[in-house]
């Protein structure tokens, strides 16, 4: 049975607080999954466990045996032969037999299920009362003021009803409180969208309330618990406003629109705990909803009446999105060059923006600027998990914009830039190029595994370029060895037989024996290594 090597065992306890990170007890798909996951490892499902030097092979047998591979520096990058596109109970069940080798399963488990318990006991509770208020209360009229009370009311009620909840149960009390603004919404389609836009609005700005006051507003507590509801926020009321946009709104609506309008400005208050998703939500209304020129004239002399050096960066921002909205692109990105490299997320919005109006053109400053500051906000950002997060959706964008206006060259500057989180792309991008040493230099720098390339792509390096494959197997040769364990013994004396047929295939048999000999001189004390090379014939008895 495998072991992890004692100073393997930091990185699997890291992976696991990483796990902890992407799985969500209160999301039934997360919760299913771990379930899953626990039952396959613990009916021993889990067989043919082997350790690499940053990674773990393993086959699971469910209805069919399935192979995995396990990345513990990042496991979504992850992989299993199962049809599941995500990480899947297979991955799971392969880690829990690892990880039980360096700390309890069980407690990991427990300690993950914990606030789930909780969340649900106190939803159940808001649900009820959200009920309670419905029996007593009828529907909101065409009333603004109406509606902005009712919201208020609802969420001292649900949210804050039992006194101060903890973070973890926020999420389920929020979601029993939005129900009730949505069993209260006017019945005629065309008001309910605008009564939800506006609900939209005003819960962001409850919400973001709650977090300041309870101490929940520090990075971690948002991105776990908070920034899931204003996301399902924004999305709801973009869902809305497309709604909206499909008829023709009565003109009962400008002076709700109006209120609406004032009310964003709330959005910009400096905050700087929510401040991307605050001004995410602003710049949707006021692309999307308020087109009204004379309105976003208004709001940027608002704006820029505040004097250079004194906005705060989610005001600064605010005004780009009115430059961008007035297609105002060269004094927008002149603004946006003076901000921070922190601040370079804020311009995904409008790069969406254009990729989704075909707007290459006015694409394209955005993107250059992007790409040549890629390096240095990853260098800001530190966290592995989030830079690769970032990469992947910085790439996405440059690469919507390279293909279509035919600029390769410049998607793989990107790639270079954001290395080593675009690793997977890179070396994709250059072995589809037949660059097959670049492709080669990379692996090699950023550690070998032989497991992790495909059979295919074997065959073609064996075929097209078998010089690039030398260096790569003399160094994973060497990491085996280093592991001194018997499996690991077992893969290198495999690889030195390919090795060896790489050698002679290039017709440097010389080199091959010189090295071979200078190998068994080395590790003459390892008498296991040397047991695995007599029997997979490299040593002659």
């Amino acid at each position: 049975m495998a072991v992890i090597p004692d100073n393997q065992a930091p990185i699997f306890k890291e992976a696991a607080a990483k796990l902890n990170t992407m799985l969500k007890p209160e999301v039934d798909e997360d919760a299913r999954l771990v379930q899953k996951g626990l039952m396959l490892y613990r009916q021993g499902t889990v067989h043919h466990l082997k350790y690499m030097v940053r990674s773990i092979w393993a086959t699971v047998q469910d209805v069919t045996p399935v192979r995995v591979y396990i990345n513990v520096s990042d496991p979504e990058e992850s992989s299993c032969t199962c049809p599941a596109g995500s990480f899947c109970r297979h991955r799971l069940a392969a880690f829990f037999q690892a990880y039980g080798d360096v700390a309890s399963v069980s407690d990991w488990v427990e300690a993950w299920r914990k606030p789930a318990k909780e969340q649900l006991n106190a939803e159940k509770w808001g649900l009820q009362r959200a009920k309670d208020l419905v029996k007593k209360d009828t529907r909101t009229g065409h009333d603004y003021d109406s509606w902005a009370a009712s919201f208020r009311e609802s969420f001292e009620e649900i949210v804050k009803g039992q006194g101060e909840p903890r973070a973890y149960v926020v999420p389920g009390l929020f979601r029993s409180y939005i129900r009730r603004v949505e069993v209260s919404a006017p019945l005629e389609v065309v008001w309910k969208n605008l009564y939800m836009i506006a609900a939209s609005v005003h819960s962001f700005n409850l919400l973001t309330e709650l977090a300041r006051e309870l101490g929940h507003d520090d990075e971690a507590t948002m991105d776990r618990y908070y920034r899931p509801l204003f996301e399902d926020l924004f999305n709801d009321a973009e869902e809305y406003i497309e709604r909206l946009a499909y008829g023709t709104m009565p003109f009962s609506f400008d002076a709700f629109l109006e209120r609406l309008k004032d009310e964003t400005i709330g959005l910009t208050v400096p905050d700087a705990s929510v401040g991307y998703d605050r001004i995410d939500l602003y710049r949707l209304l006021w692309e999307k909803l308020f087109k009204n020129g004379g309105w976003r004239d208004a709001e940027r002399a608002r704006l820029e009446a505040f004097g250079d050096g004194k906005r705060d960066l989610i005001e600064e921002i605010a005004l780009i999105h009115q430059l961008v909205l007035a297609k105002q692109d060269g004094d927008a990105m002149k603004r946006f060059n003076s901000l921070p490299v922190s601040s370079l997320p804020y311009m995904f919005y409008w790069l969406d923006g254009f990729r989704v109006q075909r707007e290459w053109n006015r694409m394209g400053p955005f993107i250059e600027y992007l790409v040549q500051q890629l390096r240095n906000y990853l260098k800001h950002l530190g966290d592995y998990y989030t830079c690769k997060k970032f990469t992947r959706y910085a790439l996405k964008l440059v690469g919507a914009y390279t293909r279509e206006i035919g600029r390769g060259e410049l998607y793989d500057r990107a790639l270079a830039q954001a290395m080593p989180y675009s690793f997977y792309e890179y070396e994709d991008s250059l072995f589809e190029k037949s660059q097959y040493e670049q492709w080669g230099e990379l692996q090699s720098y950023f550690g070998f595994e032989y497991n992790s390339i495909s059979s295919e792509r074997i065959k073609i390096l064996q075929k097209e370029a078998p010089e690039v494959l030398i260096p790569l197997y003399h160094q994973m040769i060497g990491d085996l060895i280093e592991m001194k364990n018997r499996s690991s013994y077992k893969q290198a004396a495999r690889l030195l037989k390919k090795l060896r047929t790489v050698y002679k295939k290039l017709k440097r048999v010389p080199e091959w024996e010189e090295f071979f000999g200078k190998l068994l001189v080395r590790t003459k004390r390892l008498r296991a290594f040397h047991e695995e090379l007599t029997r997979s014939k490299l040593i002659e008895l």
